[in-house]
């Protein structure tokens, strides 16, 4: 199947160099991609990691604090 797609030329520019980088294509790539995000194995995981997240209470903020002030500002 063939999917067309809006990308900006200088963003398709530093994938493909990037991909040649890598020993291949910008096409690869991208089923690489699509194809690890959909395997059920990478879903499960993540939803995992959420649930795990979830009951611990755990998470990762990196470094930001919630301000209850600083959110009515916006």
């Amino acid at each position: 199947m063939n999917v067309t797609l809006s990308i900006e030329e200088q963003l398709v520019q530093r994938a493909r160099q990037i991909a040649e980088s890598m020993g291949t294509s910008l096409n690869q790539l991208i089923r690489d991609y699509l194809e690890d995000l959909t395997s059920p194995s990478s879903i499960e995981d993540a939803i995992a990691e959420l649930r795990q997240l979830s009951a611990e209470g755990k998470g990762d903020s990196r470094g930001w604090k919630f301000d209850r002030e600083e959110l009515h500002e916006r």
